[in-house]
C-alpha cells in the first residue's frame, strides 16, 4: 500500500485552490481578415467611381503584411476607408494595422500606386516591458511575466486580474490586446 500525503487527508474544500491566470496576447485572426478583405472587394465591386479600374489586395501571412494596389492615390484612399470599415465591422482595431506610404508603381505593375499594411500581431518585447511595468506601478497583487510574444498574470483573486484588463484598456496602449486563457 502506498503512503499517503497529508493532501489526501484533508477534505477537498480545505485543499489550497490553484491560483487564477490570465494571458495578455496581440494577436489577429486571420480567417477575419481574409472575410474583410473580400467584404472590401464586394464593395468595390459595387461602386460605380472603382469601375474599369484595376484594385488588388493580398494578405502575406508569412511577412504579416497587406498589399493594396490601385490605379491612382484617391482610389487608394477610398480602398482604405473601404478596409478599415469592412474591418471594424469584423471586430479589428484601427491599432491592429500600421500603414504605409503610398508610393507610384512601375510601370506594368498592378495599378499605379501600392501601399503595405504592417499587421500587428504578437507582442513585441518592448511593449510586453511596458505592460508588465504598468502592472507592476499598480500596486495590486498580481504577478506578471512574460512568455515569448504574450503576458501570463498570476493573482490571489479573480477580481484582481479583472482590474488589470480594465487598466490596460484604459492605457492607451499602441497595440490591441486580447485576454485569454482565464482560469479560476
Amino acid at each position: 500500500m502506498l503512503p499517503r500525503s497529508p493532501a489526501f487527508l484533508l477534505p477537498r474544500s480545505l485543499l489550497p485552490s490553484p491560483m487564477p491566470t490570465l494571458d495578455i496576447v496581440s494577436r489577429i485572426n486571420y480567417t477575419e481578415l481574409d472575410n474583410a478583405i473580400n467584404n472590401t472587394q464586394k464593395a468595390i465591386a459595387t461602386r460605380f467611381d472603382f469601375r474599369n479600374s484595376v484594385v488588388e489586395i493580398e494578405v502575406n501571412k508569412k511577412d504579416k503584411k497587406i498589399s493594396m494596389h490601385a490605379a491612382d492615390e484617391g482610389k487608394m484612399k477610398g480602398v482604405q476607408e473601404m478596409f478599415l470599415n469592412a474591418a471594424m465591422k469584423r471586430g479589428f482595431s484601427m491599432k491592429s494595422f500600421e500603414w504605409g506610404e503610398i508610393e507610384q508603381a512601375r510601370h506594368g505593375a498592378l495599378g499605379n500606386c501600392k501601399r503595405e499594411v504592417k499587421l500587428k500581431d504578437g507582442l513585441p518585447t518592448d511593449l510586453a516591458k511596458q505592460i508588465v511595468k504598468l502592472i507592476k506601478d499598480s500596486k495590486l497583487k498580481v504577478q506578471a511575466s512574460i512568455q515569448g510574444e504574450e503576458v501570463r498574470l498570476t493573482g490571489k483573486q479573480i477580481d484582481d486580474l479583472r482590474t488589470v484588463m480594465a487598466m490596460l484598456d484604459k492605457a492607451g496602449l499602441p497595440q490591441p490586446l486580447q485576454y485569454v486563457n482565464m482560469k479560476s
